[in-house]
């Protein structure tokens, strides 16, 4: 079992509150909540919102029959809470009125979840997401240097716990292949009732082609030949179902800093790779430093997420063609990252440092891209 952030539930219990665990398909909520039951002295039910008497028993909101499920275990867990109706109601209703029971709730499709949980659990929830694994994770199981070597590995296959188990290459393009054909759009197409998953799939093509670029939607909408309000809603759909993650650009309304569009990153490289049908070896690429800043982004975003990072994320550029790949701004101050592959060390750009003279620049390399990454 690999080490997880989130391996000991029970620092994330709080009181008259729901835990809700949220994240993609196959990253292993399933199985961290079962090792976690497993190991717990409490006495527990783990049940599935795929079981259809539990799921019509839940959906009810019978009070008499919730305290009837409950009066003899510590814990109640529902593994894809999601499944089941009004969702949110029932665990107001389970949390209000049956306050020594423990309640976890688990669910892939976040916007979903979401919807269903928001505003009934306003106050009684605490909300947590496990991506696939992220490099401080794995420095758990593996020295520095171990993930040093296997940096190449991750950018080519990515990081969810099935394909870092695999032992073999073809073992590992197998199981990202089928995660991506089988689970990257199910939440999607099944509960936003979207019939074709032809233009979703162009859509992602389209992004993972542009990787560290600027996209505009209106772009985006005129490759497709579809509305950009079509556009906005899937691009939101995917960002909810943790499937991409946009950047917006940063700008204190200086005339010659772009504004408008984004850049976006998807949460798992493998899945980047499996949609352009691409695993040759970084020898073989002309996109390995799009690799690497995808990587090193969508890892720093998981670092900042499971270590209470409070600010906002950014990239930034003028007009003139001057760019910063990743700014985080905390307390008022900017952090800008330049990314790059090859050992090269770039100056900050001139305009960002005579427009944020307080600001900080760092440049991230395969020499110390670790220290960025970890703790």
């Amino acid at each position: 079992m690999f080490y997880r952030h989130y391996r000991d539930l029970d620092k994330e219990f709080r009181k008259n509150r729901v835990l809700i665990l949220y994240g993609p398909r196959r990253v292993g909520k399933t199985t961290l909540l079962e090792a976690y039951l497993a190991s717990s002295n409490r006495k527990y039910l783990l049940e599935t919102g795929d079981n259809v008497r539990f799921a019509e028993l839940i959906a009810s909101r019978d009070l008499v029959k919730f305290k009837e499920l409950t009066m003899d275990y510590d814990i109640i867990a529902i593994d894809e809470a999601q499944m089941i109706p009004n969702i949110g109601f029932s665990l107001k209703l389970l949390v209000d009125y049956i306050p020594d029971t423990i309640f976890i709730a688990t669910g892939s499709s976040s916007f979903k979840l979401s919807q269903k949980t928001g505003e009934p659990l306003t106050g009684r929830k605490r909300t947590v997401v496990l991506y696939p694994l992220a490099q401080d994770e794995l420095i758990h199981d593996l020295t520095k240097y171990e993930l040093y070597n296997r940096l190449e590995e991750f950018l080519l296959y990515g990081s969810y716990p099935e394909v870092l188990a695999a032992d073999s290459r073809n073992e590992k393009i197998e199981i990202i292949t089928e995660l991506t054909d089988s689970y990257l759009l199910k939440d999607i197409l099944t509960l936003e009732q979207i019939k074709s998953s032809k233009i979703i799939l162009d859509l992602l093509r389209l992004l993972a082609f542009q990787i560290g670029n600027q996209v505009s939607s209106y772009e985006l909408a005129s490759s497709l030949g579809i509305d950009v309000k079509t556009v906005n809603r899937y691009l939101d759909l995917l960002e909810k179902s943790f499937v991409i993650r946009q950047l917006g650009a940063y700008s204190r309304n200086l005339r010659n800093e772009i504004t408008k569009k984004k850049k976006y990153y998807f949460f798992d490289t493998g899945i980047r790779n499996s949609l352009i049908a691409n695993f040759n070896t970084l020898s073989e690429r002309n996109d390995t430093g799009q690799l690497f800043e995808q990587f090193l982004i969508t890892e720093r975003l998981k670092h900042n997420a499971y270590h209470g990072f409070y600010g906002n994320s950014f990239f930034w550029r003028t007009y003139s063609g001057q760019e910063i790949d990743y700014i985080e701004e905390i307390d008022g101050v900017l952090y800008g990252y330049e990314f790059k592959w090859g050992k090269k060390i770039p100056k900050a750009p001139r305009l960002w440092v005579s427009s944020y003279p307080e600001s900080h620049f760092n440049v991230i390399n395969r020499d110390n891209y670790l220290d960025f990454l970890l703790p």
